[in-house]
């Protein structure tokens, strides 16, 4: 009888003690895509890279993240996927994106993208041509 009420005194503390126990689950990251292209209807000179970024929009020079790579045409798919504690919810991001081909940049953006603080994770980014010096 004594070595019953033992064990059922260890399975209740046994049983508390699980019941304790919290699984705690990651937060799930911020994930932005869309697709970034331009309205004009020229091709692409072979040799072309875009840059596409995750920008403060509030502080001139702030990049988040970004991604550079060679394309042949656009319009050029993106998605970025950043950890959710590393955004502040005080900032205003934005995506922007540019094309060069010989080091001279022949697309970028002039308009505003926001994206994240604005419930907004999906976006087409449109660039329009840079006009020659």
């Amino acid at each position: 009888m004594y070595l019953k009420i033992k064990t059922l005194i260890v399975f209740s503390l046994m049983a508390l003690l699980l019941n304790g126990c919290v699984t705690v689950q990651p937060e799930q990251p911020v994930i932005i895509n869309g697709a970034a292209g331009y309205l004009e209807q020229l091709p692409l000179p072979q040799g072309c890279q875009i840059t596409i970024a995750i920008i403060d929009l509030n502080t001139p020079g702030v990049i988040v993240a970004q991604k550079t790579f060679n394309i042949a045409r656009a319009p050029v798919p993106f998605k970025f996927t950043l950890p959710a504690k590393s955004i502040d919810k005080n900032i205003q991001y934005g995506v922007v994106a540019m094309i060069k081909y010989q080091d001279q940049v022949i697309f970028q953006t002039y308009d505003r993208f926001p994206v994240i603080n604005n419930d907004k994770f999906t976006t087409e980014v449109l660039m329009k041509a840079v006009m020659a010096k």
